[in-house]
């Protein structure tokens, strides 16, 4: 199982949202470039990101930092946040990022999913928050009427191998990870999911990787505030992620 620690980035800083709302957020780092740095010396071999500002705005707020990251780490990183035209996905691709995360556009234009899944392959990736079972769009401050499974099925068909799938009543919460409705993304769908929301303890990640051991496609998970808060150290998440001998991919 992979893990993706995670960098919330707003207005050039680290942070951690509270189920995604922008008012309840923690300053964790002024110099995100820091952070991936200390991960990548812990033992990172991949990277999360997320442009918080351009989730919510549509438009890219956090590039330099973004730029400045890829720049200075050699891990494989993956970028979601306000991606809603083929010329951002384009552009972040070939600023080096190995992977973009789709969130908005998979509901609102699936279309164009498709064809970036075409044009990029692996290199594109569906981010599927759910709040109750419905997804959740524009930075999480819209409901939809969708059920996250039928959301799931659909970017399968369109060709979509791998989404991120947050529980966003779980997210930043430090409630534990909504176990069962990853596995059931998953087994579903036929899609490799990356758990995300709510891991809390290294028991939240030794029960996903029990999972991965069950033949679940799971690729791997990510964390964030569990980090940043000190709950575990990276290595000590790495080595639950990889336990029993699983390792990288």
């Amino acid at each position: 199982m992979l893990l993706f620690p995670a960098i919330d980035l707003k207005e050039g800083k680290a942070v951690r949202l509270l189920q995604g709302r922008m008012e309840d957020s923690t300053i964790y780092a002024a110099n995100p470039v820091d952070v991936a740095k200390d991960f990548e010396s812990q033992g990172a071999e991949y990277l999360h990101m997320v442009d918080l500002n351009g989730a919510f705005t549509g438009k890219p707020v956090n590039d330099e930092i973004i730029r400045r990251i890829v720049g200075s780490v050699s891990l494989k990183i993956q970028v979601g946040g306000g991606i809603r035209t083929m010329e951002r996905i384009t552009e972040l691709l070939e600023l080096g990022v190995d992977r973009v995360i789709l969130g908005t556009i998979a509901v609102k234009n699936p279309e164009l999913v498709a064809e970036a899944a075409r044009r990029y392959g692996r290199r594109v990736i569906v981010g599927i928050d759910a709040k109750d079972g419905l997804v959740a769009v524009q930075g999480w401050a819209e409901t939809t009427e969708m059920r996250a499974l039928d959301l799931g099925k659909a970017m399968k068909i369109v060709g979509v191998q791998s989404v991120v799938f947050t529980d966003i009543a779980r997210d930043g919460m430090m409630l534990g990870l909504n176990l069962e409705s990853t596995v059931q993304m998953a087994q579903e769908t036929g899609l490799s999911v990356i758990a995300s929301g709510g891991i809390t303890t290294l028991d939240d990640l030794r029960s996903v990787q029990t999972e991965v051991l069950k033949g679940v496609s799971i690729e791997g998970a990510i964390t964030g505030k569990a980090l940043y808060s000190g709950a575990f150290t990276l290595r000590e998440a790495l080595e639950a992620a990889h336990a029993e001998g699983i390792a990288g991919e």
